[in-house]
């Protein structure tokens, strides 16, 4: 991406520096999702059940490498408030930014407690993004996907969510779940991640209008790390069968096709994945 005069966001809260419990490891399996779908649960709902672990305390300083992917992070935030701010104009209403948590190892949340392993997550209920950039080494690592627009679909996922709060979707959601079976509810969950895949596609394409950040292979970057988070591929890839009534964010195709949309489009209107039937999302 083409970030070269970009202003950084200054809606961002740097916690990594601050001193962690030694008791808290980023070891065995690190990207929380897989471990979410082996056992059939929404990642999110994990959060529940993470407290803050303590043990002998140490300051974190984080590598050139990182304070270079935490500027990169602030100018991604900034553009999906350039974005969101004049998408909102357009619909009438205003737009209010959510913070940026950047953390390392563990965190305590709105939404309880986390650890690196979780993954990078929306919190509707401190209205803050929560991230350990070494997730990116991670997505590397253990996805084989790597790339700034992939890091930035990232970003700009979990600023679909804050997106789909303000609307009101996501509490609309939420609130729904709560009162259905667990299948249903898991294709409620579908439904939010795609609408939030299709609404990180509508700020690239927004994005790019504004500051021409897209250079070749971007798209490719984004289609292919979306395929990689599908739910299919990850409970293939960590027990060998899937189980389609577990799914709780959409199979490769429909992430990829639904941040495609969003990138080709740029229409917000256009990503309602709350009317079609489930079958047809």
């Amino acid at each position: 991406m083409n970030l070269s005069g970009r202003r950084e966001s200054t809606n961002v809260l740097d916690h990594r520096g601050r001193k962690i419990g030694a008791g808290i490891g980023c070891g065995g399996i690190v990207i929380a999702i897989i471990v979410a779908l082996l056992m059939g649960k929404n990642p999110l709902s994990l959060l529940q059940n993470l407290s803050e672990q303590s043990g002998t305390e140490t300051t974190y300083t984080p590598s050139a490498e990182e304070d270079s992917l935490a500027i990169f992070t602030k100018q991604i935030l900034a553009g999906t408030e350039d974005v969101w701010t004049a998408e909102f104009k357009k619909m009438g209403k205003t737009y209010v930014p959510p913070k940026l948590v950047l953390f390392h190892d563990h965190v305590q949340s709105g939404c309880g407690g986390a650890n690196a392993s979780t993954g990078p997550f929306y919190c509707s209920a401190d209205q803050c993004v929560y991230i350990d950039l070494s997730f990116f080494s991670t997505m590397e690592e253990q996805l084989g996907s790597a790339g700034d627009f992939a890091y930035a679909y990232v970003i700009a996922h979990e600023v679909g969510h804050h997106v789909q709060y303000l609307l009101g979707t996501l509490t609309e959601a939420h609130n729904l779940m709560s009162r259905v079976s667990e299948k249903e509810s898991n294709q409620i969950s579908v439904r939010l991640e795609l609408q939030a895949d299709f609404y990180a596609g509508v700020w690239a394409h927004w994005d790019n209008e504004m500051f021409n950040s897209l250079e070749e292979g971007d798209v490719d970057e984004g289609l292919s790390i979306a395929a990689r988070i599908g739910d299919d591929y990850l409970q293939k890839r960590a027990r060998g069968y899937v189980t389609p009534e577990s799914f709780n964010h959409g199979t490769s195709e429909q992430r990829a096709r639904w941040l495609k949309k969003g990138i080709t489009t740029g229409d917000v209107h256009a990503g309602d994945t709350f009317s079609p039937s489930y079958s047809r999302l």
